[in-house]
């Protein structure tokens, strides 16, 4: 009797996470009928559960064309339920990687900013290193006295020049720690998705970081292939166990010489047949008169 309990209390909680991860699927599908889509999916997954047991139960009782029709809502039910679950469990990985993609294209973003800074930077260097090597030719000429009043006239130019590259180095460094914040959460993500790498290793082997949605498929095929036909079939399993756990009630005994014996005996052509009667049971015999009665 506890173990048809146990089944039946397993059943029921692997049905009931099944409707409910089914449900939100559903309504992920159809998002313009929520309330609707709950009432339906509370209401038919009872009468999945309900039609399971009953057709096991009244399985001989029952005609074949109500019994092939209860049999094939039973299984349409469960695709059903099944596709809610993938719906579900798909919709949660394809949220996961949404938000890691977005995090992506912000590190891209914050590199082309920070390769655009750097040309600001190169640029103006390269322009600083003009201005030196204009100098030099004055030293190289020997013209020092005019050399050091180009370098005074200059002094402007340089200084933009350091200016604007300070401001560049400045916002590469914002720009660098900010892409240091979102690298720490793609960090993260590729760190939850690690058990996730290894069992797609097992099918793709080293192309196994191409094939993540593939292998996270087969995860969710998996998962549904047990999950709600594991429900019905419980279910059915926990009737068969109640029924032959069930005491049968044994018929009582008819009491056997229990009353009293009636005896009783008559006489023809001298021949005595004697009957004997007790609970309802006659027993005859005869036996030679011996003229005593």
């Amino acid at each position: 009797m506890k173990l048809s309990l146990l089944t039946f209390v397993t059943s029921l909680a692997i049905a009931s996470v099944a409707a409910w991860y089914s449900i939100i699927g559903l309504t992920a599908i159809f998002s313009a009928a929520v309330i609707p889509i709950i009432i339906m999916g509370i209401v038919l997954e009872i009468g999945k559960l309900v039609a399971a047991s009953w057709v096991y139960t009244y399985w001989d009782e029952t005609g074949k064309l109500l019994r092939a029709y209860l049999v094939s809502a039973v299984f349409i039910l469960m695709l059903i339920t099944s596709m809610g679950i993938y719906g579900f469990l798909s919709k949660s990985h394809i949220d996961a990687g949404v938000s890691t993609n977005q995090t992506y294209v912000k590190v891209e973003r914050l590199d082309s900013r920070i390769q655009s800074e750097q040309r600001v930077i190169d640029r103006a260097e390269k322009q600083m290193n003009t201005l030196d090597d204009a100098l030099e030719r004055y030293i190289e000429l020997g013209v020092v006295s005019k050399g050091l009043r180009k370098r005074e006239e200059q002094e402007p130019e340089r200084k933009l020049l350091q200016s604007t590259v300070t401001t560049s180095q400045n916002k590469i460094d914002v720009y660098l720690d900010e892409k240091s914040e979102y690298e720490l959460e793609i960090k993260n993500f590729e760190t939850e998705i690690g058990p996730l790498k290894y069992i797609a290793a097992l099918i793709y082997g080293d192309e196994a970081g191409n094939y993540l949605d593939n292998a996270v498929r087969y995860i969710i095929l998996l998962l549904i292939f047990v999950f709600d036909p594991l429900a019905v079939l419980l279910l059915i399993a926990a009737n068969q166990s109640y029924r032959k756990e069930k005491p049968i009630k044994k018929e009582k005994p008819i009491p056997i010489n229990v009353g009293k014996t009636v005896r009783s005996a008559t006489v023809n052509k001298g021949v005595k047949k004697v009957t004997k009667e007790k609970d309802g049971i006659k027993i005859h015999y005869f036996e030679e008169d011996d003229g005593k009665g």
